[in-house]
């Protein structure tokens, strides 16, 4: 396994449809490396709900920025000032905290795992995480596989856009963001690290230019009572 790193913060903004290059382009010039962008609808505290009678949900672009804890504070001014978040209708921001990232391991950290390895020699093992992996448009065929070999159940698709270091492509002078895969995969907290090895075996994420992945921490589930059931049995 090669370098894998705990000490960053997944930002997800929040936008008006057409606002996200503003987003991924304040990130950068603070020193995060990209952003993947998600189109969604919506409607927030500002924006009508109604509109002839039905109910009205407005375009957005959802921008997942994930920042080293380093430069935390700057990314964070920088999008806020620049997509003026501090103004009302403009948008909203928050932070989650991230266990574990794969997939850039060219920033040369000094590989981390025992987090992952606490989580199974005590009660912390007990729960999910969250692995989201950004991929080339694509490549999720490849993410779910790995991820089923690891010990996963499957795994939900995304498509977005986005651009990371290694991605500098433009046509006639604009910036171009090529297409992403983005995968959730919900899996038992201590089948994290096999799934996280599958992906890096199968995927080869950790190669330049071959996308990324983080695990978050999931407080409560729904829905997957067959899985929860098991969970009980072993106590």
């Amino acid at each position: 396994m090669n370098t894998m790193r705990k000490d960053h913060k997944l930002l997800v903004t929040i936008v008006k449809r057409g606002k996200a290059s503003r987003v991924t382009k304040a990130a950068k010039s603070a020193g995060a490396e990209g952003g993947t962008t998600l189109l969604g609808e919506g409607v927030g505290i500002h924006e009508k709900r109604h509109f002839f009678g039905l109910d009205a949900l407005h375009e957005k672009e959802i921008v997942l920025t994930l920042i080293p804890e380093d430069i935390l504070a700057d990314v964070v001014h920088a999008i806020t000032t620049n997509a003026k978040l501090n103004e009302p209708g403009h948008g909203v921001g928050f932070l989650l905290d991230v266990r574990r990232t794969l997939g850039i391991a060219h920033l040369g950290y000094e590989d981390e795992e025992k987090e992952l390895d606490d989580m199974t020699d005590n009660i912390k093992h007990r729960g999910f995480n969250l692995i989201i992996t950004i991929v080339n448009k694509g490549e999720a065929g490849k993410v779910i596989d790995a991820s089923n070999r690891g010990g996963a159940e499957g795994g939900t698709v995304m498509s977005g856009r986005g651009s990371g270091i290694h991605e500098k492509a433009k046509l006639f002078s604009l910036q171009i963001e090529p297409e992403k895969d983005v995968v959730l995969t919900l899996i038992k907290r201590d089948k994290t690290k096999q799934v996280l090895n599958a992906i890096d075996e199968d995927v080869h994420i950790n190669e330049p230019g071959r996308g990324i992945a983080f695990v978050l921490p999931v407080e409560e589930t729904v829905g997957i009572h067959h899985l929860m059931e098991h969970e009980a049995g072993n106590e």
